[in-house]
């Protein structure tokens, strides 16, 4: 599932309530939204917790860099973006549409990347459910009314035990939501409807925070709707627009619903292959841009936009190829598409590779932890997005992470989760799952812009935005000191997170305030001109 979002409830809930019901209420003040690109700021000049990305292109002045091929694992990517189209991956042994497979490596015209939830006709299973749903109704036949193990099949109706309780979790959560993410898309429909008439503005036309400041009106209900909206900014960022906002929550009530309704025959239906079986056969297509090729996008502008062309925002890397695979819908990722999306990016030449998805359950692991040990024989970095359920990872994983099956690690695995602009008791975002074992280093993740499809910008909250800017700093690493293994990297990534000792946070989800350096392996936050500085003074190990 793709880990960045915008954060709806329960906050706009209460506040669309308290509006509707009380003209004239004083909403709740919202903390002023931080510069677009507070992520790349330095605490020190800029009183922002960025990664201080100025700095570390000051002390490169004057070095050469080296191409370095990353690939983002995510939703898609919009090949014809301004601050993209130029820093492409580009198959060079592949002939563009000719409908052939002209390096014999089993995908056809696979110039970019390649989709693993693609079909014939340039379809592609995009809206899919999550992974205790598919788990759940695959096996309820099987033992919903068993109450103990049959014999012989005790290891099966244990993972049947765990399938049901996270379903079960799952359901009642979605059905929460559901009703509340509802009622809010009514309200924001209709209060669009009153402010689009007030500003007269067409249906194509879009509003932002700005535009509310220009109604005067002794009109209730347009004054309503104008408090709502303001809400709604004064949450997510002002830098948005109404479209982007009902394009969101729509999507993300898509999401719920696919939780409910699942369409489980979709991936038979479009894809055509059975993600049960993994063997070896070719499937999917080339198609990377499609409806919900957002995600991928600004994940793919935080590691490597085109730097200082006047347009969209500066990549943290400045010499990198992003290859853009799709395995992740609007849902939870397959196993099997994972693994073969990893084997893909290292036959294809990857050197780091960015993953902004998780999910609670992985029937097929070991094809994961398989393709996970093929990337560390091949010193390929993988960045992974810890995920945004304010969950401690040490008790409760995510999939995937870089723990086997038979209980050993790697160490070619980062894992990252989302801090806050200030050093204040929301330096941990509220969203982010965490762990002193199992999350590695904090990165910028709340409201982050980046790049979106179509010429557009997104504001977004995320350990999805995270873990792209901590695969932009290793990136950029290389790209200066390419002899560094990916062992070394991750070793920099880490060495580069100075502690942030005694700042008490809520612990995400809570009002509880911790220690900030309780709740990651390194207790710190990533600095791109630490981490050069460090690596400047290492001697490369890659083979």
């Amino acid at each position: 599932m793709k880990l960045s979002t915008y954060i709806f409830t329960p906050f706009l809930l209460g506040a669309l309530f308290l509006t509707l019901t009380a003209t004239g209420q004083q909403m709740p003040k919202q903390p002023a939204d931080p510069p677009k690109n507070w992520h790349a700021m330095d605490l020190k000049t800029d009183g922002f917790y960025g990664i201080s990305l100025k700095q570390a292109y000051l002390f490169l002045k004057g070095k050469k860099s080296k191409t370095v091929i990353v690939t983002t694992i995510d939703s898609g990517i919009d090949t014809a973006q301004k601050d993209l189209a130029s820093i492409l991956w580009v198959n060079p042994k592949e002939i563009p549409n000719n409908g052939k497979d002209d390096d014999g490596d089993g995908y056809v015209d696979d110039v970019h990347g390649w989709d693993f939830l693609g079909g014939k006709d340039r379809k592609v299973d995009f809206t899919e459910t999550t992974e205790e749903v598919r788990q759940y109704n695959k096996l309820k036949s099987k033992y919903i009314a068993v109450t103990t193990a049959p014999v012989g099949q005790e290891k099966e109706f244990a993972y049947w035990e765990k399938v049901k309780m996270t379903y079960d979790s799952t359901m009642s959560k979605t059905l929460r939501e559901a009703k509340d993410v509802g009622y809010e898309l009514n309200i924001l429909s209709a209060t669009n409807h009153y402010i689009k008439r007030e500003l007269k503005l067409k249906s194509d036309q879009t509003f932002t925070m700005a535009d509310l400041a220009k109604i005067h009106t002794a009109n209730d209900t347009v004054t309503q709707s104008k408090t709502v909206w303001e809400s709604v900014f004064g949450q997510i960022g002002g830098a948005s627009d109404n479209a982007k906002v009902l394009k969101d929550i729509t999507e993300y009530n898509a999401k719920l619903n696919n939780n409910i309704t699942p369409d489980l025959d979709a991936r038979a239906r479009i894809v055509g292959d059975d993600p049960d079986v993994n063997d070896g056969k070719p499937y999917g297509n080339n198609v990377l841009k499609n409806e919900d090729a957002s995600h991928g996008t600004g994940v793919a502008g935080l590691i490597g936009a085109i730097r200082n062309n006047g347009y969209g925002i500066d990549g943290v890397a400045d010499n990198v190829r992003i290859m853009s695979i799709k395995a992740v819908p609007n849902g939870d990722e397959y196993d099997k598409d994972i693994a073969n999306a990893i084997r893909f990016a290292v036959d294809h030449g990857a050197q780091v590779i960015n993953m902004s998805f998780g999910k609670k359950l992985s029937p097929h692991k070991d094809w994961v932890d398989a393709a996970f040990k093929y990337a560390a024989s091949k010193d390929v970095l993988l960045v992974q997005a810890s995920g945004n359920d304010n969950e401690d990872m040490d008790a409760k994983p995510e999939f995937p992470n870089d723990t086997y099956l038979d209980g050993s690690t790697t160490d070619n695995v980062i894992s990252v989760g989302a801090s806050g602009p200030k050093p204040d008791t929301l330096l941990a975002a509220t969203f982010s799952n965490y762990g002193k074992n199992s999350v590695d280093v904090f990165a910028p993740g709340a409201k982050v812009t980046s790049i979106d499809t179509d010429a557009e910008f997104n504001t977004a909250d995320g350990t999805s935005f995270s873990a792209p800017i901590v695969t932009g700093i290793a990136a950029l690493c290389l790209e200066y000191y390419p002899d560094l293994s990916a062992k070394q990297l991750k070793q920099i990534i880490l060495e580069c997170a100075t502690p942030v000792k005694g700042v008490m946070v809520n612990k995400p989800g809570t009002n509880t305030k911790v220690d900030f350096g309780t709740l990651s392996k390194t207790g710190g936050i990533v600095n791109a001109y630490r981490a050069l500085e460090i690596a400047s003074k290492m001697k490369g190990e890659r083979k």
